[in-house]
This record gives structure tokens, C-alpha cells and sequence, in this order.
């Protein structure tokens, strides 16, 4: 056996080999602490946070393996086929899964909404109930589960209602437009809603407001303020208000 040279393989290279393993066990270990912490701050649900992990695994090891093949002695033009390849059909087949990866990671730390969080995404409006890393879930007023891929998300505007939040407590300010044609008075849509929100304040934190925001010849644009502790009340609070504001409405106006 010459110096140097441990069944055909030179020391040095095996030193290197060494070396880029351990680098990357270090590097991998480091990831994985770090990325647990972080799921523990942002309450990121299990599955998302073991998803995160196993995506950085699997890029330290593909840098491993190059790494590892550059030093074994595999030509720069071999390396560099595989790499086009691969780079190739990952870009034709998964360019929107990236992109989705890549804007989940950005929601995750912007942090724009929570889970539990009441929101309106482009057209979509209700509960966030999961984040992942591809998809955020928001529970409807209707009952449905509307599944929006994170890349479309950051293309739309987000509305987050959250209106106060604390350590232990979180207010929601939810607002809804409520039309009216110029059959009754100011005065008497002032009282409507008077009584319509007095109905209701005793499940509220807060009394609801309302403002006009528009009018026009043949209607007026109020919007209302509604302020809840559970996010899951807006699903009823808003219906039962507009119900009701709509039948005092109908009552004012069969006596002019």
C-alpha cells in the first residue's frame, strides 16, 4: 500500500469525506433545534413542523452528497449533468410547490395571522384553522373548508380583524355593510340600530357601532362595528343583526 493511499482511496479524500459529514450532522442537528424552538413560538401544529424539518434534511443532504461527490473525484461536467437534470425537472414539475414553500415560510415569519384569528383573504372570509407549509385552512361562515395555497395568499389583500390582542385575551373588531334606500329617516335607522344592539350587548364585550360610510340617490351605506371575544360568534352575531335590523327596517317602513 503506497502513502497516502488506503485501498485506492487518497487519505486526504477520506479526511475530506469525514470532515463534510460531520459538518453536515452538525449543521443538520443545528436546523433541527432551531426549527423546533421556532414551531414551539409561531404554535405551529406538529405535522407542519416535522414537514419543515424533514425539508431542510433533505437539502443538507442533497448538498452532502454533491459535496461528497466533488471530493471523491467525480467529474465537474458529471456533477454539473445531474445538477441540470435535476434542477430541470424539479423547476418543470414543482414550481408551484416551491413557490408555496417558499410563501409559507414568509407567512410564518411575517406573521400576519394566527391560527384561531378571524380573516379575509381575497374573497375568502372566516376562521384560520391550520397553516402549513403549502396550504392555509380558513373555516367558513358556511361551514365549508376553503384550503388556500399560501403562493395566492400573499398575492391577495389580507384582512386581520384582530382589533386587541394580550397575553390571555384577544378582541376581534369584525365590520359589514348594511344598505338602506332613503324610504325611512336617519333618525329612525339611528334607532334601529340602538335597539337592535342593546338586544345583543349582553353577549358582547363591547357595545357595537355603526357609521355611514356612503350615500347615494337611491341608498345608504352603514357599516357596523362588532366586537367579539370568539371569532366563532361573528358566524352568528352578523346574520342575527342583519335579521334584525332588517325586520325593524320592514316594520318603519310599512308605516310611512
Amino acid at each position: 500500500m503506497a502513502d497516502g493511499n488506503l485501498f485506492g482511496v487518497d487519505l486526504s479524500t477520506i479526511l475530506w469525506i469525514i470532515i463534510i459529514v460531520a459538518a453536515a450532522i452538525a449543521l443538520e442537528r443545528l436546523f433541527t433545534r432551531y426549527l423546533s424552538h421556532f414551531a414551539k413560538r409561531v404554535k405551529l401544529k406538529r405535522s407542519t413542523a416535522n414537514n419543515l424539518v424533514l425539508t431542510f434534511r433533505i437539502l443538507i443532504l442533497i448538498v452532502t452528497v454533491l459535496a461528497i461527490s466533488r471530493v471523491g473525484g467525480l467529474q465537474p461536467e458529471w456533477i454539473l449533468s445531474i445538477s441540470a437534470i435535476g434542477g430541470a425537472a424539479l423547476g418543470f414539475a414543482s414550481t408551484k410547490t416551491i413557490g408555496n414553500f417558499i410563501a409559507g415560510l414568509f407567512l410564518l415569519t411575517a406573521h400576519p395571522f394566527k391560527v384561531g384569528d378571524y380573516v379575509r383573504i381575497g374573497t375568502v372570509e372566516g376562521i384560520v384553522q391550520e397553516i402549513t407549509i403549502n396550504y392555509t385552512k380558513v373555516l367558513t361562515i358556511g361551514n365549508n373548508m376553503v384550503s388556500v395555497s399560501n403562493l395566492q395568499i400573499l398575492d391577495r389583500d389580507i384582512t386581520n380583524f384582530t382589533h386587541e390582542s394580550r397575553r390571555n385575551f384577544s378582541l376581534y373588531c369584525y365590520t359589514f355593510e348594511i344598505g338602506f334606500d332613503h324610504t325611512v329617516s336617519t333618525e329612525k335607522i339611528a334607532a334601529i340600530f340602538s335597539e337592535v344592539f342593546e338586544r345583543v350587548l349582553h353577549t358582547l364585550p363591547r357595545k357595537p357601532s355603526y357609521m355611514l360610510t356612503r350615500s347615494g340617490a337611491f341608498e345608504r351605506v352603514y357599516v357596523v362595528y362588532l366586537y367579539v371575544e370568539h371569532p366563532e360568534d361573528i358566524f352568528v352575531l352578523r346574520p342575527q343583526i342583519a335579521e334584525e335590523v332588517f325586520k325593524r327596517w320592514d316594520i318603519e317602513r310599512t308605516k310611512q
